[in-house]
């Protein structure tokens, strides 16, 4: 479905984990902190433009050779996916925040 050519440690992970382990994570950081001080529909309308944004960042990477896609692909995919991930983890961090 995907393929990073350039990724550390290509010979044990298939994925990069570097993006997984370290980029997203503390991409989230900042991301939640935003999310945090924002209303109900602002902060569905920042993950639906933060989950944009990732697509059109992953369009630039594949053009760069970073990242590739299979043929049947579609960047909607990435931004629905998005979407879900940053709102499942912004409802997680809001509900743990209540307690």
């Amino acid at each position: 479905m995907y393929y990073f050519p350039i990724r550390p440690f290509s010979a044990i992970f298939s994925i990069n984990i570097l993006f997984t382990l370290a980029v997203l994570p503390i991409f989230m950081i900042p991301l939640l902190k935003i999310m945090q001080s924002l209303n109900g529909w602002l902060k569905g309308l920042f993950a639906l433009t933060i989950s944009l944004a990732m697509a059109a960042l992953e369009k630039m990477a594949e053009d760069m050779g970073l990242f590739v896609h299979a043929d049947h692909w579609h960047h909607l995919y990435t931004f629905a996916g998005y979407c879900l991930f940053i709102g499942l983890i912004s409802a997680f961090h809001g509900w743990i925040n209540r307690k």
